[in-house]
């Protein structure tokens, strides 16, 4: 099994450089679709919550519309995002779509994550059930990713929601008594470093290891793309003390995710972020107005998709030239989103074959697998 893995990394990598070089995608693997940009937090970190609540998000059946093209025959992870996913009260309706298009153009779909404050217990708990039951015979895995920044008072003052840990700690009880009954539920915590929260991250990593639940650990990110917050730069900056204290956590947890901890702490020495990158060649993020980005940190965006077919705009000249540049903008420079480096490094290849070689078989497959990059290489 290993060296047709081996192979196959080998030939993913020099397609990729093929493809880097001439500007031309492949089919996307993965998505995140921001469903809407309405949220009830207000986070010191983040200002999509600043948008006018009147600013239309495009109706469900619009986005079951855009999954339903052939261009995404490949899909293999589908992401949720928004704002709060679960403020739509019409949730359970896409995943209802997604579980019709299984059967024909999304074939190859194999998880589904939703990414949520947690704010709202009963309605996350309520609508997981009943998206549960729906692909309980699909193969198709749910992910469900609560935001959680500290363990306690912080997280509330972070997220500026009363009672805001409470609420999280309230949806996690709920989630991990589906999983009991659902198996295909895989439930994770997603810490966003700020200078508020570096000394909570340990007893965030204590409570994920006591519920069972993985962690996504990572600084904020500085973007007009995806975060609207470039004004915010200066008081979330992080002091050579605070980055001290960052590469402490990341060298000594016992993460399974070494890749990215190792990338960390060389960004955080460095000032400048290297790791492989796909964006725009088999991942696009789709904002809650329509408007189609290959990367979700550049704001430079490539078209709507109530004004052109996303396959059209996905091939675009502008696509091209922005594909090319991919690695080169600023955002890529600082980008420490952990999510990106998933997409990348079965189809990048070359990365991936190299940490192949370097953690050996046994090793390597317990991460390959743990971190469901198995889906890419099917």
């Amino acid at each position: 099994m290993l060296s047709k893995l081996a192979i196959r990394l080998l030939v993913n990598g020099l397609r990729f450089q093929y493809q880097k070089r001439t500007g031309r995608p492949g089919r996307p693997q993965a998505i995140s679709l921001e469903i809407t940009h309405r949220c009830i937090a207000k986070c010191l970190m983040c200002n999509i919550w600043k948008i006018p609540w009147e600013v239309a998000d495009l109706p469900m059946e619009k986005w079951v519309r855009l999954l339903a093209s052939h261009f995404f025959s490949d899909l293999r992870e589908l992401d949720i995002t928004g704002g709060e996913p679960f403020i739509r009260t019409d949730l359970p309706d896409l995943f209802e779509g997604i579980c019709a298009l299984k059967h024909g153009n999304l074939k190859s779909l194999q998880s589904v994550a939703v990414t949520t404050n947690a704010l709202l217990p009963s309605r996350v708990v309520e609508y997981t059930g009943a998206i549960l039951k729906m692909l309980e015979k699909t193969g198709i895995d749910l992910v469900v990713v609560c935001a959680m920044d500290a363990v306690g008072e912080t997280h509330e003052r972070i997220r500026h929601v009363k009672d805001a840990w409470s609420k999280v700690n309230q949806s996690i009880e709920g989630l991990t008594g589906l999983r009991e009954k659902y198996p295909h539920l895989i439930i994770g915590l997603k810490t966003t470093i700020l200078p508020i929260n570096i000394n909570e991250l340990r007893g965030i990593v204590r409570y994920a290891d006591s519920k069972g639940l993985f962690t996504i650990v990572s600084p904020c990110i500085i973007t007009k793309g995806r975060y609207l917050n470039p004004e915010l730069a200066d008081g979330l900056a992080f002091s050579p003390k605070d980055i001290r204290a960052m590469i402490r956590f990341y060298e000594s947890r016992p993460s399974r995710w070494r890749f990215h901890d190792e990338r960390l702490v060389r960004y955080f020495k460095t000032g400048r972020m290297r790791k492989p990158c796909t964006c725009g060649f088999n991942y696009l993020f789709v904002r809650s107005t329509g408007e189609v980005y290959l990367c979700p940190l550049i704001s430079e965006g490539v078209g709507n998709i109530k004004d052109a077919p996303i396959d059209v705009l996905f091939t675009s000249p502008k696509a091209s030239r922005i594909r090319r540049g991919i690695g080169r903008f600023p955002e890529c420079r600082g980008c420490t989103e952990p999510g990106l480096e998933r997409y990348a490094l079965p189809y990048e290849g070359f990365a991936y074959l190299f940490l192949l070689l370097k953690m050996g078989r046994e090793a390597f497959l317990r991460l390959h697998r743990h971190m469901g990059l198995d889906k890419y290489l099917t």
